[in-house]
This record gives C-alpha cells, sequence and structure tokens, in this order.
C-alpha cells in the first residue's frame, strides 16, 4: 500500500483532502493520505493561493525523493495557473487555446513530463498523478445542494443554492468569465465566507459520493 500526498493551493483543499477524501481514499487501498500546502510550514498564515510551477516542483519533487515508496497529486485550480513568466505552469498558455474538455488535460500532461524530466531517467512517471480542477473548489459545494446547507447551518437556503445551481446546464458547460474571476461570482450569502470550516460537515451529513451537476468556471 502506497501513501499518498495532495499537493493543494490553501487550507479549504487542505481540510477538504485531510477530512473528507482520507478516509474515502484508505478505504480504497492507500497506506495513508495527507494534504500539503507549498512552501515553508513557519510560514503557514502567509501561504495559499496558486505558487508558481518551479516553487511547486520543487516540493513536489522534495517529497517523492524523501519517500520512495510515496505517490504524489495535485488539487489546484485551472483558473488561477500563472501562465506567462518564470512562475508559469507547464502547458498552461497552451491550454488557452485548447476546447474547455482538453484544458486541464493540457496542464497535467505538460506538469507530468516536466516532474518526469526533473527526476531524473530512474523516475517512475505513474508516482505523480497531477489533478487540475476546472472549477474552484466551491463549485464542489453545489452538488449536493441539501447537504451543502446543512452543513453550514443554514437549511433554510437550499432552495437559493439549487436556484443557483440551475443557470447550469451541466458541470461540462463553461461559465465565461469575461471581466472578474470566477471567485467574484460566488453566492452572495451571510458570513458564508467565514464559514468554510464547516466544508467537511457538509459531505458527513449525508453528502454523496457523486451528485448533480457542478457549475463549472474557466477562463481562457
Amino acid at each position: 500500500m502506497a501513501r499518498l500526498l495532495v499537493h493543494v493551493e490553501g487550507s479549504t483543499e487542505e481540510v477538504f483532502v485531510n477530512d473528507v477524501l482520507r478516509e474515502h481514499l484508505i478505504a480504497r487501498g492507500y497506506h495513508s493520505v495527507s494534504a500539503r500546502m507549498p512552501g515553508n510550514a513557519r510560514l503557514r498564515r502567509q501561504r495559499g493561493g496558486i505558487r508558481g510551477w518551479p516553487s511547486v516542483r520543487r516540493d513536489i519533487a522534495n517529497h517523492l525523493k524523501e519517500d520512495p515508496a510515496c505517490i504524489a497529486t495535485t488539487m489546484v485550480d485551472y483558473y488561477g495557473l500563472p501562465q506567462q513568466g518564470d512562475e508559469a505552469w507547464p502547458g498552461r498558455a497552451e491550454a488557452a487555446r485548447n476546447q474547455t474538455g482538453r484544458k486541464a488535460a493540457c496542464v497535467e500532461d505538460a506538469v507530468l513530463k516536466d516532474m518526469t524530466s526533473a527526476m531524473g531517467r530512474h523516475f517512475n512517471p505513474r508516482r505523480f498523478v497531477p489533478f487540475v480542477v476546472m472549477h474552484e473548489f466551491e463549485g464542489l459545494l453545489f452538488s449536493d445542494c441539501a447537504a451543502f446547507s446543512r452543513g453550514i447551518y443554514r437549511p433554510d437556503l437550499e432552495s437559493e443554492f439549487r436556484k443557483t445551481r440551475d443557470q447550469f446546464q451541466t458541470k461540462k458547460s463553461t461559465i465565461r468569465q469575461t471581466t472578474r474571476p470566477p471567485s467574484a461570482s460566488r453566492l452572495s450569502c451571510p458570513d458564508m465566507r467565514n464559514r468554510f470550516s464547516a466544508t467537511s460537515r457538509c459531505w458527513r451529513s449525508g453528502w454523496p459520493a457523486s451528485g448533480p451537476s457542478v457549475p463549472t468556471s474557466t477562463a481562457g
């Protein structure tokens, strides 16, 4: 059984992996599952957000070298990946020119190729499985509006959540954000921004492993 390290962009994803996905994945054969935010642990409060690829690659490579039996993956939002300059993620600029269904795969393929090259010819590429999310994490909350409302102790908001979700046909649909990032279009709700720590409670209150379509945000 392998150890799985999930490199995430922020504390919300870190809680989701450690409190929700861990149990699910361990039940499917992993020895242990843990999330890591790239960067110096002593500067934890200053971390969060998508870092440049060179920094992320260094952290992932170090973890792969420290534990030759571990498997590493990522959970990062496509929208915020740097496209240009020294911080750019492999494949991100090219992905912007692709069809929606190929954007994430374009970045994943390029990132895997770059990591494999950085690790050397003896590296087994099956030990790194990059995952790029085509929508912000909050989009996952709409996969079960009833569980979402229960998880934040606001069952009265279920109908509002459903109205928001029903604006989009399927999770393959694209919300074209031409003037602002996806985060600017989040559902407005009293004290919502301060209550994302309730994410785990949403799943634990009966959230299914798969659900209805999820709004998908992409940006070129």
